[in-house]
Protein backbone atom coordinates (compact mmCIF):
# COMPACT_ATOMS: atom_id res chain seq x y z
CA UNK A 1 0.00 0.00 0.00
CA UNK A 2 1.60 3.55 -0.89
CA UNK A 3 2.24 6.25 1.54
CA UNK A 4 -0.23 8.39 2.43
CA UNK A 5 0.13 12.15 3.15
CA UNK A 6 0.82 11.58 6.93
CA UNK A 7 2.88 8.45 6.70
CA UNK A 8 4.91 11.10 4.08
CA UNK A 9 5.19 13.50 6.82
CA UNK A 10 6.70 11.10 9.46
CA UNK A 11 9.05 9.75 6.94
CA UNK A 12 10.69 13.34 6.48
CA UNK A 13 10.69 13.85 10.16
CA UNK A 14 12.81 10.63 10.47
CA UNK A 15 14.88 11.60 7.41
CA UNK A 16 15.97 14.96 9.23
CA UNK A 17 17.54 12.85 11.97
CA UNK A 18 18.82 10.65 10.13
CA UNK A 19 20.57 13.46 7.93
CA UNK A 20 21.45 15.16 10.77
CA UNK A 21 23.52 11.73 11.70
CA UNK A 22 25.26 10.97 8.22
CA UNK A 23 26.63 14.32 7.18
CA UNK A 24 27.48 13.56 3.10
CA UNK A 25 25.25 10.39 2.76
CA UNK A 26 24.44 9.09 -0.61
CA UNK A 27 21.16 9.29 -2.02
CA UNK A 28 20.76 5.34 -2.89
CA UNK A 29 21.88 4.23 0.77
CA UNK A 30 19.31 6.87 2.15
CA UNK A 31 16.60 5.59 -0.30
CA UNK A 32 17.45 1.96 0.33
CA UNK A 33 17.21 2.32 4.23
CA UNK A 34 14.05 4.07 3.95
CA UNK A 35 12.57 2.18 1.46
CA UNK A 36 11.26 4.30 -1.77
CA UNK A 37 12.66 5.26 -5.01
CA UNK A 38 15.69 7.96 -5.38
CA UNK A 39 13.11 10.22 -6.81
CA UNK A 40 10.65 9.81 -3.93
CA UNK A 41 14.13 10.74 -1.84
CA UNK A 42 15.03 13.71 -4.01
CA UNK A 43 11.19 15.05 -3.93
CA UNK A 44 11.41 15.12 0.02
CA UNK A 45 14.60 16.43 0.17
CA UNK A 46 12.79 19.54 -2.24
CA UNK A 47 10.15 19.85 1.02
CA UNK A 48 12.51 19.77 3.65
CA UNK A 49 14.78 23.75 3.08
CA UNK A 50 11.00 25.12 3.77
CA UNK A 51 10.69 23.61 7.16
CA UNK A 52 12.50 25.26 10.46
CA UNK A 53 11.75 26.56 13.38
CA UNK A 54 10.61 29.58 11.60
CA UNK A 55 10.89 31.47 8.44
CA UNK A 56 13.62 33.85 9.68
CA UNK A 57 17.50 34.05 9.32
CA UNK A 58 18.88 30.50 9.20
CA UNK A 59 16.01 29.00 11.07
CA UNK A 60 15.37 27.19 7.59
CA UNK A 61 16.74 23.39 7.48
CA UNK A 62 19.74 24.25 4.48
CA UNK A 63 19.80 20.87 2.79
CA UNK A 64 20.46 20.06 -0.67
CA UNK A 65 21.97 17.50 -3.11
CA UNK A 66 24.17 16.80 -6.05
CA UNK A 67 22.09 13.74 -6.88
CA UNK A 68 24.53 11.78 -5.56
CA UNK A 69 25.66 12.87 -2.01
CA UNK A 70 22.98 14.62 0.65
CA UNK A 71 24.93 17.72 2.12
CA UNK A 72 23.01 19.71 5.28
CA UNK A 73 24.49 22.88 5.71
CA UNK A 74 23.51 23.87 9.11
CA UNK A 75 22.76 20.89 11.32
CA UNK A 76 23.08 23.72 14.12
CA UNK A 77 19.67 25.61 12.72
CA UNK A 78 18.42 22.01 15.37
CA UNK A 79 21.01 21.90 18.19
CA UNK A 80 19.91 22.27 21.67
CA UNK A 81 21.46 25.58 21.96
CA UNK A 82 19.48 27.38 18.81
CA UNK A 83 16.44 26.23 20.75
CA UNK A 84 15.24 29.46 22.07
CA UNK A 85 12.23 29.65 23.48
CA UNK A 86 9.81 30.20 20.68
CA UNK A 87 8.61 33.39 19.88
CA UNK A 88 5.71 34.11 17.94
CA UNK A 89 5.38 37.88 15.87
CA UNK A 90 1.82 38.98 15.77
CA UNK A 91 0.92 38.44 11.89
CA UNK A 92 2.66 34.76 12.82
CA UNK A 93 -0.06 33.83 15.51
CA UNK A 94 -2.53 35.04 13.78
CA UNK A 95 -1.48 33.17 10.51
CA UNK A 96 -1.02 30.03 12.43
CA UNK A 97 -4.25 30.49 14.46
CA UNK A 98 -6.70 30.92 10.71
CA UNK A 99 -5.23 28.11 9.24
CA UNK A 100 -5.62 25.80 12.13
CA UNK A 101 -9.23 26.52 13.06
CA UNK A 102 -9.43 25.89 8.38
CA UNK A 103 -7.99 22.33 8.89
CA UNK A 104 -10.27 21.51 11.86
CA UNK A 105 -13.38 22.29 9.56
CA UNK A 106 -11.97 20.03 6.29
CA UNK A 107 -14.16 17.39 6.06
CA UNK A 108 -13.03 13.71 6.44
CA UNK A 109 -10.58 15.02 9.28
CA UNK A 110 -10.28 12.48 11.56
CA UNK A 111 -12.50 13.28 14.98
CA UNK A 112 -9.18 12.16 17.38
CA UNK A 113 -6.71 14.73 15.21
CA UNK A 114 -9.52 17.50 14.99
CA UNK A 115 -9.74 16.77 18.69
CA UNK A 116 -5.87 16.73 19.25
CA UNK A 117 -5.95 20.38 16.92
CA UNK A 118 -8.71 22.27 18.68
CA UNK A 119 -6.60 21.58 22.01
CA UNK A 120 -3.07 23.08 20.53
CA UNK A 121 -5.00 25.97 18.71
CA UNK A 122 -6.68 26.79 22.23
CA UNK A 123 -3.31 26.63 23.93
CA UNK A 124 -1.80 29.14 20.92
CA UNK A 125 -4.94 31.54 21.79
CA UNK A 126 -3.40 31.50 25.53
CA UNK A 127 -0.28 31.99 24.51
CA UNK A 128 -1.26 34.98 21.40
CA UNK A 129 -2.60 36.86 23.55
CA UNK A 130 -4.32 40.18 21.56
CA UNK A 131 -3.40 38.52 18.38
CA UNK A 132 -5.77 35.84 18.95
CA UNK A 133 -8.66 38.43 19.06
CA UNK A 134 -7.17 39.50 15.67
CA UNK A 135 -7.95 36.35 14.16
CA UNK A 136 -11.15 35.49 15.53
CA UNK A 137 -12.24 37.86 12.34
CA UNK A 138 -10.59 36.04 9.18
CA UNK A 139 -11.92 32.79 8.00
CA UNK A 140 -10.43 30.46 5.27
CA UNK A 141 -13.20 28.73 3.29
CA UNK A 142 -11.06 25.83 1.26
CA UNK A 143 -11.93 24.84 -2.37
CA UNK A 144 -13.94 21.18 -2.91
CA UNK A 145 -10.59 19.35 -3.72
CA UNK A 146 -9.62 20.10 -0.62
CA UNK A 147 -12.44 18.12 1.11
CA UNK A 148 -11.97 15.56 -1.35
CA UNK A 149 -8.38 14.87 -0.97
CA UNK A 150 -9.09 14.85 3.02
CA UNK A 151 -11.65 11.80 2.17
CA UNK A 152 -9.49 10.65 -0.03
CA UNK A 153 -6.49 10.68 2.55
CA UNK A 154 -8.79 9.40 5.56
CA UNK A 155 -9.88 6.41 3.15
CA UNK A 156 -6.31 5.49 2.40
CA UNK A 157 -5.04 5.79 6.18
CA UNK A 158 -8.57 3.28 7.23
CA UNK A 159 -8.04 1.11 4.11
CA UNK A 160 -11.78 1.74 3.54
CA UNK A 161 -13.76 1.82 0.10
CA UNK A 162 -14.68 5.06 -1.84
CA UNK A 163 -17.40 5.52 -3.92
CA UNK A 164 -17.32 8.54 -6.28
CA UNK A 165 -19.28 10.66 -8.37
CA UNK A 166 -16.46 11.67 -11.39
CA UNK A 167 -16.56 14.17 -14.42
CA UNK A 168 -14.73 12.49 -17.50
CA UNK A 169 -14.09 15.26 -19.97
CA UNK A 170 -12.45 13.15 -22.62
CA UNK A 171 -16.65 11.65 -22.80
CA UNK A 172 -18.29 14.89 -21.17
CA UNK A 173 -20.27 12.89 -18.74
CA UNK A 174 -20.46 11.78 -14.98
CA UNK A 175 -20.09 8.15 -14.44
CA UNK A 176 -20.84 6.85 -10.69
CA UNK A 177 -18.10 3.91 -9.28
CA UNK A 178 -16.65 2.11 -6.39
CA UNK A 179 -12.77 2.50 -5.91
CA UNK A 180 -10.00 1.24 -3.53
CA UNK A 181 -7.48 4.02 -3.17
CA UNK A 182 -4.36 3.39 -3.75
CA UNK A 183 -2.27 6.76 -3.19
CA UNK A 184 -2.10 10.49 -3.56
CA UNK A 185 0.22 12.09 -5.72
CA UNK A 186 1.08 15.72 -7.97
CA UNK A 187 1.95 16.05 -11.18
CA UNK A 188 0.73 19.50 -11.84
CA UNK A 189 -2.67 18.45 -9.67
CA UNK A 190 -3.68 16.32 -6.95
CA UNK A 191 -4.35 12.71 -8.31
CA UNK A 192 -5.86 9.53 -6.77
CA UNK A 193 -4.78 5.83 -8.14
CA UNK A 194 -7.37 3.70 -7.42
CA UNK A 195 -8.39 0.30 -8.25
CA UNK A 196 -11.93 0.83 -9.75
CA UNK A 197 -14.45 -1.63 -9.15
CA UNK A 198 -16.98 -0.65 -12.25
CA UNK A 199 -13.58 -1.46 -14.98
CA UNK A 200 -12.00 -3.86 -13.04
CA UNK A 201 -8.51 -1.92 -13.66
CA UNK A 202 -6.07 0.68 -12.74
CA UNK A 203 -7.44 4.04 -13.28
CA UNK A 204 -6.24 7.51 -11.87
CA UNK A 205 -8.92 10.38 -11.10
CA UNK A 206 -7.58 14.05 -10.49
CA UNK A 207 -9.22 15.63 -7.49
CA UNK A 208 -10.71 18.92 -8.87
CA UNK A 209 -12.94 16.53 -11.41
CA UNK A 210 -14.74 14.46 -8.39
CA UNK A 211 -18.58 15.58 -8.37
CA UNK A 212 -19.29 13.82 -4.86
CA UNK A 213 -17.53 11.19 -2.69
CA UNK A 214 -18.27 9.08 0.32
CA UNK A 215 -16.21 6.53 2.27
CA UNK A 216 -18.16 3.06 2.26
CA UNK A 217 -17.96 0.63 5.15
CA UNK A 218 -16.13 -1.83 2.19
CA UNK A 219 -12.40 -2.60 3.41
CA UNK A 220 -10.63 -1.90 0.26
CA UNK A 221 -8.71 -4.35 -1.07
CA UNK A 222 -6.69 -3.32 -4.29
CA UNK A 223 -4.63 -6.27 -5.83
CA UNK A 224 -0.63 -6.11 -5.44
CA UNK A 225 0.29 -3.73 -8.00
CA UNK A 226 3.71 -2.24 -8.92
CA UNK A 227 3.37 1.36 -8.37
CA UNK A 228 4.09 3.43 -11.68
CA UNK A 229 7.07 5.37 -11.96
CA UNK A 230 5.42 8.93 -12.50
CA UNK A 231 9.12 10.67 -12.82
CA UNK A 232 8.87 11.18 -16.92
CA UNK A 233 5.28 12.54 -16.28
CA UNK A 234 1.43 10.98 -15.62
CA UNK A 235 0.80 10.76 -18.92
CA UNK A 236 3.60 7.36 -20.42
CA UNK A 237 2.49 5.81 -23.51
CA UNK A 238 2.75 2.23 -24.45
CA UNK A 239 4.48 1.34 -27.69
CA UNK A 240 0.92 -0.70 -28.06
CA UNK A 241 -1.17 2.29 -27.64
CA UNK A 242 -2.97 3.79 -31.05
CA UNK A 243 -0.94 6.36 -32.70
CA UNK A 244 -1.82 9.58 -33.62
CA UNK A 245 -0.37 12.19 -36.58
CA UNK A 246 -1.04 15.92 -35.85
CA UNK A 247 -0.01 18.87 -38.08
CA UNK A 248 0.48 21.98 -36.11
CA UNK A 249 1.19 25.64 -37.45
CA UNK A 250 4.10 27.65 -35.72
CA UNK A 251 1.16 28.76 -33.09
CA UNK A 252 0.78 24.91 -32.36
CA UNK A 253 4.81 23.89 -31.65
CA UNK A 254 3.95 23.99 -27.61
CA UNK A 255 1.94 20.90 -28.61
CA UNK A 256 5.32 18.97 -28.79
CA UNK A 257 6.16 20.25 -25.65
CA UNK A 258 3.79 19.19 -23.58
CA UNK A 259 2.54 16.23 -25.20
CA UNK A 260 5.02 13.01 -25.20
CA UNK A 261 5.57 12.13 -28.96
CA UNK A 262 7.72 9.46 -30.89
CA UNK A 263 8.81 12.12 -33.54
CA UNK A 264 8.31 15.19 -34.82
CA UNK A 265 9.21 16.33 -38.14
CA UNK A 266 9.60 20.24 -39.71
CA UNK A 267 7.20 21.44 -41.98
CA UNK A 268 7.61 24.07 -44.34
CA UNK A 269 5.79 26.33 -42.68
CA UNK A 270 7.66 26.58 -39.66
CA UNK A 271 4.93 24.10 -38.02
CA UNK A 272 5.63 20.69 -36.80
CA UNK A 273 3.98 17.02 -37.57
CA UNK A 274 3.59 15.50 -34.58
CA UNK A 275 3.34 11.58 -34.41
CA UNK A 276 2.20 10.66 -30.73
CA UNK A 277 0.85 7.24 -29.14
CA UNK A 278 -1.96 7.02 -26.81
CA UNK A 279 -4.46 5.00 -24.90
CA UNK A 280 -7.81 7.01 -25.97
CA UNK A 281 -7.74 8.26 -28.97
CA UNK A 282 -10.62 10.49 -28.58
CA UNK A 283 -9.13 12.48 -25.68
CA UNK A 284 -7.26 14.45 -28.41
CA UNK A 285 -10.55 15.89 -29.89
CA UNK A 286 -10.41 18.72 -27.41
CA UNK A 287 -6.96 19.48 -28.26
CA UNK A 288 -8.15 19.69 -31.88
CA UNK A 289 -10.89 22.38 -30.77
CA UNK A 290 -7.98 23.69 -28.19
CA UNK A 291 -5.31 24.42 -31.43
CA UNK A 292 -8.23 25.83 -34.04
CA UNK A 293 -6.77 27.01 -37.22
CA UNK A 294 -3.07 26.07 -35.71
CA UNK A 295 -3.10 22.55 -36.17
CA UNK A 296 -5.76 19.70 -37.43
CA UNK A 297 -5.37 15.95 -36.88
CA UNK A 298 -4.34 13.53 -39.70
CA UNK A 299 -4.43 10.54 -38.82
CA UNK A 300 -6.26 8.08 -38.01
CA UNK A 301 -9.21 9.36 -40.61
CA UNK A 302 -11.96 8.60 -38.04
CA UNK A 303 -10.51 11.04 -35.25
CA UNK A 304 -10.05 13.62 -38.26
CA UNK A 305 -13.29 13.79 -39.10
CA UNK A 306 -14.57 13.26 -35.90
CA UNK A 307 -12.49 16.50 -34.85
CA UNK A 308 -14.01 18.47 -37.80
CA UNK A 309 -17.65 17.56 -37.03
CA UNK A 310 -16.94 18.85 -33.83
CA UNK A 311 -15.15 22.06 -34.95
CA UNK A 312 -18.15 22.69 -36.90
CA UNK A 313 -21.15 22.26 -34.17
CA UNK A 314 -18.66 24.65 -32.31
CA UNK A 315 -18.64 27.05 -34.75
CA UNK A 316 -22.49 26.69 -35.57
CA UNK A 317 -23.25 26.89 -32.11
CA UNK A 318 -21.05 30.22 -31.87
CA UNK A 319 -22.28 31.94 -34.87
CA UNK A 320 -26.18 31.34 -34.01
CA UNK A 321 -25.63 32.91 -30.48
Amino acid sequence: MAANAIDQTRRMLSLVTYLRERPGAHVADVARAFGITEDELISDLDVLPMCGTSFRGGDLLDIDTDGDRIWWRNPSALSAEAAAPLRLAADEATALLVAARAVATLPGLRESDREALLRATAKLEAAAGEAAGASSRLSVTFESEGGVFAEVDRAISERRRLWVRYYSPARDELTEREVDPIRLFAVGHTYMEAWCRLSEARRTFRLDRVVEIRILDEHAAPPELELRDLSAGLVQPSADDPEVVIEVGPGGRWVAEYYPHDRAGELSDGGLRITLRTPDPASLRRLALRLGSDGRIVAPQELADNARTAAAAALAAYEGE
